[in-house]
């Protein structure tokens, strides 16, 4: 009797392994968020609004309440990775709300208490690029054979 040991990457689908990948580097990003040094002007972080002249990477306005919805939606795609129907739910799903995201940083006033996540345009086209992705990921990842089975 032979026993076959699989190994966690190797039973998990593509659109599983995409989910926790993602969920990952939401979880990296929300961590260097709080890291001073990799996020400039660290001492000028506010909780939640416009004010907060945090960027991390120099590059992309953070806030204390920004950095904790990247970690939040790192757990949901770790959490969420374990299935293939929940991993292509927080793809599809995740990916939409950063869509949202986008047309929310593109009408709101970027001075204006509105702004309370914080973004700036940096952060909107990441935030698109984001959104596209990973509904692409999501949809892809588990489109339909001829013979009708899912991947």
């Amino acid at each position: 009797m032979t026993t076959r040991h699989r190994t966690a990457s190797s039973a998990r689908t593509p659109v599983q392994q995409a989910a926790l990948l993602v969920g990952a580097v939401f979880l990296l990003v929300g961590v260097l968020g709080f890291v001073p040094g990799i996020t400039t002007d660290y001492d000028t972080m506010k909780f939640a609004e416009h004010h907060s002249e945090a960027k991390l990477l120099g590059v992309f306005q953070v806030s204390v309440l920004h950095n904790i919805v990247h970690l939040l939606f790192g757990v949901a795609g770790v959490a969420m990775a374990r299935a293939a129907s929940t991993a292509r739910t927080y793809l599809i799903g995740g990916g939409a709300v950063y869509l949202v995201l986008w047309l929310y940083g593109l009408f709101i006033d970027h001075d204006s208490a509105a702004n309370f996540v914080p973004v700036n345009t940096a952060d909107n086209w990441l935030h698109f690029v984001l959104g596209l992705g990973m509904v692409a990921l999501g949809v892809l990842l588990t489109r339909r054979t001829r013979t009708g089975a899912t991947r």
